[in-house]
């Protein structure tokens, strides 16, 4: 069957509109349509921006016919979380407490890609100033899974997972801080890339944890995602090309990250790891056991940071919180700052052991999360559901910001189950080409 303009991918698209078989402006155009007409926009789009879509879409449309692209995405449509400042439209991080709040410059990776040819659709939901892995927000809106309406689509990049996944963009900007790029990306089947912490600039960004806090794509392939990070950073793109498992060398995590694993999570996975192994990988398994005290520094890393960002805002209106994220970022005050200093020197020395431990091996394997996508109406009404959920969610991804490397999440063989591969800092050009290859295998 022929493709169309809606299910294309944004490599797919870039290179139509350099063939002159798609025309920027009647892109743009076919996606805010359809954005207009879906049943579930509100729930997904915080904001539209047609005003700046179509300018931009009628500049790349010049640039095109004058054959002076910026780029193979140069005209592709792309939503942004609404945690990226826009010029002169409101950023709210999904929260009352920002209600208005208006900026009077474009967050720095929004210049960037748009300085690259990049559309900008609109501004996406997500959960509230970013701390929840789960994409639940009674504030403003709780974007849908799209393998289960009645589901959360996961954190806090939800809404753009969403937009991707409902055809309402052909790829989005989020941010990962402990999984909201990876984790909204493997409950609505995508790809999904964590950048190493500092390599994209979040200047512009609101943030949560500015030690933590990176900005990746969510799109439907791996090409995708390399041709995003090239954008947001202005520079070029992994080498795809004559990507091979062959080879390869994978260690299955079997610390923390396979506790408490559901069924359909351990199919996807298990399925996953059968499929890479018969396209050439070498797949081993193995512990780090320092990993578990890493992972008991997280509330304290966390936490701390985020309440003291946010501590004097929140106290200044607490009411117009959902009680569950106040009650999070609350839990951070408890800290002494001595504590917190003492907890990053530890996690420094955990990280040079973590990567020694790894460093013979290509990429970790562990499944993106180790439940499903829960559902929304029981996370509102039953506080110890939405508390183990939470935690759950972001368990496995957490570790991936915990060591400091970058990471990337695929779908499986099971709706809503992804895979990811971990590496080290700044490898995301070698970590794509696996990825890439790992795509195919998982195909």
């Amino acid at each position: 069957m022929a493709k169309t303009w809606a299910n294309m991918t944004a490599a797919e698209l870039g290179a139509e509109i350099g063939k002159g078989r798609v025309n920027p402006v009647e892109l743009c155009e076919m996606q805010l349509d359809a954005i207009d007409r879906h049943p579930l926009r509100d729930r997904i789009y915080a904001r539209v921006m047609p005003n700046r879509s179509r300018a931009e879409a009628m500049a790349s449309a010049s640039r095109a016919k004058a054959g002076l692209r910026r780029g193979i995405l140069d005209g592709v449509p792309v939503s942004w979380k609404d945690l990226f400042d826009t010029a002169g439209r409101a950023t709210e991080a999904g929260s009352a407490l920002l209600r208005g709040r208006t900026p009077l410059a474009d967050a720095e990776v929004l210049r960037m890609a748009t300085l690259q040819g990049l559309v900008c659709l609109g501004k996406t939901h997500m959960s509230e100033l970013a701390f929840s892995g789960l994409g639940l927000n009674p504030v403003t809106a709780t974007p849908p899974c799209i393998n289960d309406e009645a589901a959360v689509a996961g954190g806090s990049s939800s809404g753009a997972a969403a937009s991707v996944a409902y055809g309402l963009a052909p790829a989005a900007i989020g941010s990962d801080t402990g999984g909201s790029v990876r984790i909204p990306a493997a409950w609505n089947d995508l790809v999904g890339l964590k950048t190493t912490h500092g390599r994209v600039s979040v200047k512009g960004v609101v943030p949560l944890c500015e030690m933590f806090d990176t900005v990746g794509p969510l799109a439907h392939t791996v090409e995708d995602c390399a041709l995003l990070l090239a954008a947001l950073e202005g520079g070029r793109a992994a080498d795809l090309a004559g990507a091979s498992l062959a080879g390869a060398r994978f260690l299955v995590l079997e610390t923390v990250a396979l506790d408490d694993l559901r069924d359909e999570p351990a199919r996807g996975f298990d399925d996953a790891l059968a499929r890479l192994a018969r396209a050439g990988a070498r797949i081993e398994r193995g512990t780090v056991p320092q990993l578990t005290e890493a992972m008991l520094l997280s509330p304290i890393l966390f936490t701390a940071e985020a309440y003291g960002i946010w501590g004097k805002v929140i106290e200044a209106a607490p009411d117009k919180m959902f009680p569950s994220i106040l009650d999070r970022f609350r839990s951070g005050a408890a800290f002494r700052a001595a504590d917190y200093v003492a907890a990053w020197r530890r996690l420094h020395d955990l990280r040079a052991v973590w990567a020694h431990a790894v460093a013979g091996y290509d990429a970790v394997l562990v499944p993106t999360a180790p439940i499903l996508p829960p559902d929304a109406a029981r996370l509102i009404t039953d506080d110890a559901y939405y508390v183990t959920e939470n935690l759950l969610a972001l368990r496995n991804t957490r570790i991936g910001n915990l060591m400091g490397g970058c990471a990337l999440t695929l779908p499986t063989s099971q709706p809503s189950c992804g895979i990811s591969l971990m590496a080290g800092p700044l490898q995301e050009e070698r970590l794509l080409r696996l990825g890439a290859a790992a795509e195919r295998a998982l195909r």
